[in-house]
């Protein structure tokens, strides 16, 4: 499955480490993870993109993925935009994913009643580990 992972990059990235996790577990899961994360290396080695060829990309993967991951610890107009555009456009499901540490959180997120998002707080990787499995386990059934 494709799932477009999508975390603060130019904001606040405090809770970068988690977001790394979050995809690295998505990829053991044995899912394609869609994220600027992936393609960093290989931006190392190129040119990097400008915001058009960001826009463009990030667009492209959204119109892939059958769900949305959202690290929504910081806040971020991309990871919102993004998450408004799976729910509203692609209408597929959206994991929003809060440490419990994190302030609170944007009421368009928490106060969201769309059927197709869930909102989960966690504080452990293996807290993060069952948050995943449970979602995408949800959508196989």
């Amino acid at each position: 499955m494709k799932i477009y992972c999508a975390g603060p990059i130019r904001g606040d990235r405090s809770y970068e480490p988690y977001f790394k996790e979050i995809v690295q577990l998505i990829q053991e899961m044995g899912h394609i993870p869609l994220t600027e994360l992936t393609t960093q290396i290989e931006a190392a080695r190129t040119s990097a993109p400008d915001d058009r060829g960001i826009y463009q990309r990030d667009r492209d993967w959204l119109e892939q993925a059958q769900a949305l991951i959202a690290e929504v610890s910081a806040p971020s107009l991309g990871v919102g935009y993004e998450i408004c555009y799976a729910l509203h456009v692609r209408r597929i499901p959206v994991l929003c994913l809060r440490h419990r540490s994190s302030p609170a959180i944007s009421a368009m997120i928490s106060g969201n009643i769309s059927k197709l998002l869930t909102l989960e707080a966690y504080a452990t990787k293996r807290e993060l580990d069952e948050k995943l499995r449970m979602f995408i386990g949800n959508m196989r059934d």
